[in-house]
């Protein structure tokens, strides 16, 4: 308890330092002729206002830019043109950029409950370099969305057939009978899709992602569409269906080595990517941030393409508290740094080390001093020696190209072993691991998984809503061979939650409610064990079916005074008939956990 309230207070310092200004400039958009509910493209306006800005504040003054409450436009046109590398996105260049924040200290930018509506494939605010940025009172939204919303009027299971009609927002065209989805600048032909129960906004159960009918398909009437071929018994009229493709270009956010940043009161309604994507940031703090529908009487049923919020290779702290995630595509918090894998060992001190995933490269790695240690690949296991980096530099055919290998001098001689022609080998820099509080958030009605955490640093989950979250809520991972995401966690609490009939689909990693399940090839093979240091209490679980704790590689796991209550919500369909299910896990303490009112032993059960 001392711990993570000395955590908590530790933070608030960080987010909040204390500096040396002398003054604050407030500047008023309204006073520069950008003003809100005028249906222009205020784009190359505020730009130009930003740029301007920038050059005239000196270290010692903060700045203020205030929006006055409506909506404001963003067109592609007159907007800046950037190459950014994101963590888990697609790297296509150049991202077209609405708002660029770069190399300010001490800003903040008051929406005072601004509208920011974007159009065509923009990615709206990229915060770059800067230090102690607030982001306050406004809303991130896009008219013309890539995800396509229909919804079923008939299913003709014996023809095989289904009859949809697309939202009114939604523009499309019917090409060698083929339906796309259009908007500004861009076209869009869904493949997969996420059916949503009409009433409650759920995605229906044990439906996971479905085929959708976009080939063979034809106009009734406008907005009327018969998909000759499509056939799936579960999808009855009325159902909504967000038919989608698995392209992820740009998030709504984008913070980039950044420090101190601070968002309050943000909201992201849509983006084509992520919700947030932060990268090589020291202390990020979030209150009141939220991946949202516009309330309880929006007419859509999703929200981003991908994960709400998600931190890749960051440090410090980070906190989200008071935060409403529902309606995406993914996660609402994915926190993890990035392997690399060891290519060559060029002697005992000097490697080559490669990024791997497609959708993870050409950002920095790692700093001079930054601690390292080693994973093998295959089973998992940690060398116990660290490491220190004495010089890394990026290894590139031109000067074009984007980061992809390192070649990296440590300090200390390698063991003889860690050698890639030996074994696959994995490289993880600790020095950016965060520090994480979860609290006081709701998850709901999204697809895939709750909130994922791979961080050995101290992590404090506790007094969320987790409901109906589809696939497990709460997943601790760990993996060296395909998303390359680190790493272990050795000191996490996860108490005083409550789990509302998650895991209604399966999908990656849904083991269990909470799956502690790091992607390990030889598990038979591995000497000691990935994850350590996890209490699990005083935590309240609503479900239809068995499986509450997966856990595989542990040394130290506490499932203590948890209340189970049984529902008859859906049908029970998991493949695991058991509560608990452990492989290869050590220093359990399973006590006082109550199952529909009774002290039940969850082994046994």
């Amino acid at each position: 308890m001392k711990k993570i309230t000395l955590l908590v207070l530790l933070s608030f310092s960080l987010i909040f330092p204390l500096t040396a200004q002398t003054s604050t400039k407030v500047y008023k958009l309204s006073a520069y002729g950008i003003k809100p509910n005028t249906g222009k493209n205020i784009t190359p306006l505020l730009g130009k206002l930003l740029k301007e800005i920038r050059s005239k504040t000196t270290v010692h003054e903060a700045v203020v830019v205030q929006f006055q409450k409506g909506k404001y436009n963003f067109h592609p046109e007159g907007a800046l043109k950037r190459e950014y590398y994101i963590s888990n996105h697609d790297q296509d260049n150049p991202k077209i950029v609405g708002i660029e924040i770069e190399n300010f200290k001490n800003i903040t930018l008051n929406g005072n409950g601004a509208e920011l509506m974007f159009h065509g494939r923009m990615l709206p605010l990229a915060l770059i370099e800067s230090t102690n940025v607030k982001i306050k009172n406004l809303s991130i939204d896009f008219e013309k969305p890539q995800i396509t919303q229909v919804k079923v009027v008939t299913n003709d299971t014996l023809a095989g057939s289904i009859i949809f009609e697309t939202a009114p927002w939604v523009s499309y065209k019917i090409k060698d009978s083929t339906f796309y989805n259009l908007g500004e600048g861009w076209e869009m032909h869904p493949i997969a899709g996420i059916a949503f129960e009409n009433s409650t906004k759920r995605i229906i159960f044990n439906s996971g992602d479905i085929a959708v009918g976009t080939k063979g398909v034809s106009e009734l009437s406008p907005g009327r569409i018969k998909a000759h071929h499509w056939m799936n018994k579960k999808l009855i009229p009325g159902t909504v269906i967000a038919m989608r493709s698995w392209y992820r270009p740009a998030p709504g956010i984008f913070v980039h080595k950044g420090k101190d940043i601070h968002f309050e009161n943000v909201k992201v309604h849509y983006a084509e990517g992520m919700g947030l994507l932060a990268q090589l940031t020291e202390n990020i703090y979030m209150d009141g941030f939220g991946v949202s529908l516009r309330g309880k009487n929006d007419p859509r049923y999703f929200t981003t393409q991908a994960d709400a919020t998600h931190f890749s290779g960051c440090k410090g702290v980070i906190i989200s508290k008071n935060g409403l995630y529902e309606g995406m595509m993914d996660d609402a918090i994915n926190i993890h740094g990035t392997y690399l894998k060891m290519i060559k060992r060029l002697d005992d001190r000097t490697v080559i080390a490669r990024y791997m995933h497609e959708q993870s490269y050409g950002f920095d790695w790692g700093n001079l001093q930054d601690t390292v240690q080693f994973i093998q690949s295959k089973t998992m296991d940690l060398w116990d020696t660290k490491n220190t980096i004495a010089a890394i530099t990026p290894i590139k055919s031109s000067a074009v190209n984007p980061i992809k290998e390192f070649k990296i001098e440590f300090t200390k001689a390698l063991a003889e072993e860690i050698d890639p022609s030996k074994t696959d080998i994995g490289i993880e820099n600790l020095s950016w691991t965060p520090s994480v509080v979860f609290t006081g958030n709701t998850i709901r009605n999204n697809r895939a998984r709750g909130a994922l955490f791979s961080t050995p640093k101290p992590t404090l989950v506790a007094d969320n809503l987790f409901d109906h979250t589809s696939g497990s809520a709460i997943v601790l991972c760990g993996d060296s061979n395909g998303w390359y995401e680190t790493g272990s966690c050795r000191d996490i609490t996860i108490r005083n939650n409550t789990f509302v009939n998650a895991l209604t689909s399966m999908y990656q990693f849904t083991s269990a409610i909470i799956s502690i399940y790091p992607e390990i090839p030889d598990l038979k093979g591995q000497k000691n064990y990935f994850h350590a240091g996890i209490r699990i209490e005083n935590n309240k679980f609503d479900t239809f079916d068995q499986p509450i704790l997966y856990a595989k590689s542990v040394n130290g796991i506490v499932f203590r005074n948890n209340r189970i209550t049984t529902n008859t919500a859906y049908p029970a369909f998991h493949r695991s008939k058991k509560r608990v299910v452990f492989e290869r896990v050590i220093g359990v303490d399973l006590g006082n956990n109550k199952v529909d009112g009774k002290i039940t032993d969850l082994l046994g059960k």
